[in-house]
């Protein structure tokens, strides 16, 4: 049973000393979790798959939860759910590290945090938009022009691209 302070962490010591090929799944599911300091998600659930390999443990992780975002088009804050999955080896040794480093402690507990916490971060969009209609905000004036047409029009005249419309 995780503990509630680290709901992450994981006894793998009986994994690494069965035979090869066998695996554990650790479902998750949490109504609110923070993964750091400032990470907070809701509706959590995720399903770690840990198996033997000649190498180490491999650990394999399909996670979803839901994240406030603002819009940056109309500054609206909207829930946006957050899909990922990733795959990462824990050697044994030093001779079977790969990329991540990633090398199980003698204690045999991992704590998957910092990776759930990174792979999630990764999915969060550069530019979230609340929806593909949203209009954003006036240029003039500030309104948010998904609740009302506050009037001002658009001139076609000040945008860059007008001269290529003489183009058409």
């Amino acid at each position: 049973m995780p503990s509630p302070k680290k709901p992450f962490r994981i006894n793998v010591g009986f994994i690494a000393h069965e035979e090869i090929g066998r695996n554990h799944d650790f479902p998750f599911e949490f109504n609110k979790i923070k993964l750091g300091d400032d990470f907070e998600l809701r509706d959590f659930a995720g399903n770690v798959n840990i198996g033997r390999t000649p190498q180490g443990l491999v650990v394999q992780a399909d996670c979803a939860a839901d994240i406030d975002l603002q819009c940056v088009r109309c500054l609206t804050d909207f829930e946006y759910n957050l899909e990922w999955s990733f795959t990462e080896l824990y050697a044994f040794d030093d001779r079977s590290e790969t990329d991540a480093e990633l090398i199980l402690p003698e204690d045999a507990h991992i704590d998957l945090a910092e990776l759930m916490r990174d792979y999630a971060l990764l999915e969060i969009p550069f530019s979230p938009i609340c929806s593909p209609e949203c209009q954003g905000l006036c240029i003039e004036c500030g309104q948010n022009l998904n609740e009302k047409d506050c009037g001002h029009g658009q001139d076609d005249g000040a945008s860059p691209f007008s001269a290529l419309k003489d183009l058409l």
